[in-house]
């Protein structure tokens, strides 16, 4: 199964680059993973939000298959914990899905329409914290369910 995280905007802060990238690196044995980033727009008016999260929205999901798995990550998406994430990557593997995505939409969230297409809805947390974290903690745990689904030791 191939793994694509399709997010808004670039990781700057070298130290949560690091992060992300030496995460990437410990999935690349179980999976195929692919990071899309997405210019977000940037927003002048706070009348135009809807209009530019749509405009986004529509650039996600050009990167998108009809056949993909998709996870969006939401503020009001349901909260796991890492042996549960864990079944439901694994679930989705078996399932016979070849491409599972998740979404990370901008600090204005993700557009009606790709919130609509996703499969499932999941939220890292209800604490508030930096956008670019949210990346940083997605592929951990993805990392982290890779280890759990083959009992492999990093997860207490």
């Amino acid at each position: 199964m191939k793994i694509k995280i399709i997010a808004l905007g670039k990781v700057n802060e070298p130290y949560l680059k690091a992060g992300v990238d030496e995460f990437l690196k410990r999935i690349a044995p179980y999976c195929t993973i692919e990071v899309v980033e997405i210019k977000p727009v940037e927003i002048k008016d706070e009348n135009l939000v809807k209009r530019c999260l749509d405009f986004e929205g529509e650039k996600i999901l050009a990167h998108i298959k009809p056949s993909s798995f998709v996870i969006t990550m939401e503020i009001n998406g349901k909260t796991l914990s890492s042996e549960d994430f864990a079944e439901q990557i694994n679930a989705i593997a078996n399932s016979g899905t070849n491409e599972l995505v998740f979404v990370i939409g901008s600090s204005n969230g993700i557009s009606e329409k790709v919130s609509a297409r996703a499969d499932y809805k999941l939220s890292l947390s209800k604490m508030t914290f930096l956008h670019n974290f949210a990346r940083l903690i997605l592929v951990e745990q993805i990392y982290r369910a890779f280890k759990i689904i083959k009992g492999e030791t990093y997860h207490k």
